[in-house]
């Protein structure tokens, strides 16, 4: 019998590499140039620490929500249409956000400007399909690895400047921030080309739209069950800590954003350090299920560290020695992926990415409700340190949920030798 013909792969197309590297660079460089910056800003509009700590974590849920809903949206269009405009909407949108929060005359307008960062940062999900079109198989993951440096670059670098030029003016980084999009915006609409050509474009499919549906699916897993509730335990203790950390050090600290930005630009560096080159040297050494519990059990305890802190450079040392923390979240990945057939790597990813969605929509709110409750006791009050003590809680949790699943699983393979 004669073999039915195998159809060649398709060739990748041709497309520009570095727009997409500069895209998402510029993209995380301007949400990191305000990070340091929106919770001040947000004090400017309302009238004591409660209310700033409330809505800053309300405008931060809303833009959690944006982007959970829409970003499975704009995938599945960029598939219809091609990436390049889905991309360019993208560019447009944030521009919009950055320039109407400096130019807000009203909390309501401040509002409105997130309500539109959220609809668009779609940025990192279609420059990484626009990175896939065009690279051949065996490149592809190198591609990917430079969209994930370019990230990390731009976040580590936006707070630093970000804090520096808001020290000049809080209205400051949100200019740079919306010039940046819109110089990245022209550089996209004049020189790059579509990367998705006509013959290879989906059919729009109302299913893929639910972003739920892939949660779902994900704690239907008997077999993995207890790594994802750790996973979404340490992601929510993540987002907590990152919605509340600028507003509980300049609450307690009296920080500038400089100082804040400073932070966390350390914090950026850290995890850079320890993810970019110690991972393997902490996996060698320990081993992916002892580095899991020994990162899980370092957050914990740096969490309530950094609640129980009276003085500003503590926090500087607790980041410092907190470097296997930065280890545990991709050991647990690592775990989990292992658990998965090869054919269900990218669905399995896209659902562990909309568990840390959820995580930004509820965390803000409730990080920023504990932190407003406490924000009128002094500032040498242990109880301002309720955020963090609940992250701490958080983390002990996924630690107690992580070590009976690996002892489970360890038992099971006793019995079967």
């Amino acid at each position: 019998m004669t073999p039915a013909p195998v159809e060649p792969t398709p060739a990748p197309s041709k497309g520009n590499l570095n727009f997409v590297l500069v895209s998402v660079f510029i993209d995380m460089l301007g949400i990191g140039l305000v990070v340091p910056v929106l919770p001040i800003l947000v004090g400017e509009y309302v009238h004591d620490k409660e209310a700033q700590a409330l809505w800053y974590g309300v405008m931060g849920a809303v833009f959690g929500l944006m982007q959970f809903i829409f970003m499975p949206m704009l995938g599945a269009i960029s598939d219809r249409v091609g990436r390049r405009p889905v991309l360019l909407y993208s560019m447009a949108g944030m521009c919009i956000n950055f320039l109407s929060t400096a130019l807000a005359p009203s909390l309501a307008f401040m509002f409105i400007g997130r309500v539109i960062g959220g609809m668009s940062s779609a940025s990192m999900s279609v420059a990484s399909a626009y990175a896939s079109d065009i690279s051949t198989h065996e490149n592809r993951a190198k591609s990917f690895g430079k969209i994930g440096a370019a990230f990390g670059l731009g976040f580590i670098a936006g707070p630093m400047l970000g804090g520096l030029l808001g020290d000049i003016n809080l209205h400051l980084p949100f200019y740079a921030a919306a010039a940046l999009s819109a110089a990245n915006f022209v550089y996209g609409y004049f020189c790059v080309p579509e990367s998705l050509p006509p013959s290879q474009r989906a059919p729009f499919n109302l299913a893929r739209l639910n972003p739920f549906a892939a949660v779902a699916k994900l704690a239907a897993r008997d077999d993995i069950r207890g790594l994802i509730l750790a996973f979404a335990l340490m992601t929510c203790a993540q987002m907590m800590l990152q919605s509340t950390w600028v507003l509980y050090s300049s609450f307690r600290f009296n920080w500038s954003t400089g100082q804040n930005g400073l932070a966390l630009f350390c914090v950026g560096m850290a995890a850079a350090v320890v993810q970019a080159g110690l991972l393997g040297v902490f996996t060698r050494v320990f081993g992916e299920v002892r580095l899991t519990l020994i990162g899980l059990t370092s957050g914990c305890i740096t969490y309530l560290l950094y609640g129980l802190a009276t003085q500003g450079w503590m926090m500087y040392l607790f980041i410092c020695c907190n470097l296997l923390a930065f280890a545990a979240g991709p050991s647990l990945q690592g775990i989990i992926s292992k658990a998965t057939p090869a054919n269900q790597q990218g669905e399995l990813m896209g659902s562990l990415q909309s568990i840390s969605s959820l995580g930004a929509i509820l965390m803000p709110l409730l990080g920023s409700f504990m932190l407003g409750k406490v924000s009128h006791l002094a500032q040498d009050d242990w109880r301002v340190g309720a955020s963090f003590f609940t992250c701490s809680a958080m983390q002990a949790v996924a630690i107690a949920v992580a070590y009976r699943y690996f002892a489970a699983r360890r038992h099971a393979k006793g019995a079967a030798a």
